[in-house]
């Protein structure tokens, strides 16, 4: 696969069409109509619980949000293939990923609601916290990946970042870390596009991303982020090759990101609508539902009452997350040194007057 998709030679991995007819037959992943189905339902669930999030954020409910919008067939794959022991080190936009981690909605709420045990994931193994300042995470990813190969253990790691992210010195040192030490770790940038409101044209000066890979002694591969199949099939090769020994992947998922890049942002700012919907057109979801429509295997009637379950299920979290113990105030100061600085005092106190006076104008 890496061979026969040169990055250098910018060319991209695909299976389906926009019209989720197979094309390339020869890579189509070998997945059971039930498995597909799941992987469907999968990504419908996260897009749901996307869109029902910015909703609450916009009712003053959460704190600000980055939508995952458009971008479910990444994450949704990588979830598919990811083994349960191995780790999970993530930016902030791989719903899908966490969820199949064992993550649940309600601790993704909580993190945004501001509470510190939304990342304390109590059933998902292997996985850090999200990660908010750019590709620091992926040092930690090649910090971890060097430890499995000096323990030998059997175990990858998947890092994620945003195209953004590719521009940080991070990016950078963690890439050549992994080459260096032969690290087991499968780096998945999402160029979505847009890092905020720069243009990925303006990102860099190389043909694509994946292709910074040579530079490192790695493998890269270019692949179409909004073909399930296509993701599938690269993240699964990626992992069988780094686990068998070989060293680190870098794959460089083209996608598009539907929504803003938080709900603090407004994308109407710096791009247009016609591409937008040109974009509408390559939307991973409905590539892929309309492959189990021909296929027989799914109708709109079922996806209706599917998306009312999710909606249901999604409120159910999101209030078991209201309802959650208000997290101590005084525990935001106390647990980063064992003996209290005096700046962080007078902050406890400024802040404690705050709270006060929030209360007085109730």
């Amino acid at each position: 696969m890496f061979n026969e998709y040169n990055p250098a030679e910018d060319k991209m991995f695909h299976i389906i069409n926009n019209e989720g007819s197979v094309e390339n037959k020869k890579w189509m992943p070998k997945l059971s109509n039930d498995q597909i189905v799941k992987a469907y339902k999968d990504m419908l669930f996260a897009r749901i619980a996307d869109l029902q999030i910015v909703s609450y954020q916009r009712q003053g409910r959460i704190y600000t949000y980055p939508p995952n919008y458009g971008q479910e067939a990444i994450a949704g794959a990588v979830g598919a293939v990811m083994n349960t022991d191995d780790w999970l080190v993530p930016a902030f936009r791989e719903m899908g990923t966490y969820l199949a981690k064992g993550v649940t909605l309600k601790e993704l709420f909580l993190y945004f609601m501001g509470h510190e045990d939304g990342s304390i994931f109590k059933d998902a193994k292997n996985i850090l916290p999200m990660s908010v300042p750019i590709a620091s995470q992926l040092l930690h990813a090649a910090g971890i990946g060097y430890e499995i190969k000096y323990r030998n253990k059997k175990q990858i790691v998947y890092a994620f970042v945003g195209d953004g992210g590719t521009s940080e010195g991070d990016f950078h040192e963690a890439l050549n870390f992994a080459g260096v030490w032969n690290a087991p770790v499968v780096f998945v940038v999402q160029n979505n596009q847009y890092g905020i409101s720069t243009p990925f044209k303006e990102q860099t000066a190389s043909v694509n991303i994946a292709v910074k890979s040579l530079a490192y002694g790695l493998k890269g591969i270019k692949v179409d982020g909004n073909d399930y199949f296509a993701m599938y099939a690269a993240t699964d090769y990626a992992a069988k090759y780094t686990r068998k020994g070989n060293g680190p992947v870098l794959i460089e998922a083209v996608t598009y990101r539907k929504g803003a890049h938080t709900t603090s942002d407004d994308p109407s700012k710096y791009r247009t609508k016609k591409e937008e919907q040109e974009w509408d057109k390559k939307d991973p979801l409905t590539r892929l539902k309309l492959y189990l429509i021909a296929q027989k295997l799914w109708d709109e009637k079922e996806e209706k009452k599917l998306i009312e379950q999710y909606k249901k299920e999604i409120d159910r979290q999101f209030i078991d997350a209201e309802n959650y113990p208000a997290y101590k105030h005084e525990d935001v100061f106390q647990f980063l040194y064992s003996e209290t600085p005096d700046d962080l005092k007078k902050q406890k106190i400024e802040y404690e007057k705050f709270l006060s006076w929030k209360e007085s104008l109730k």
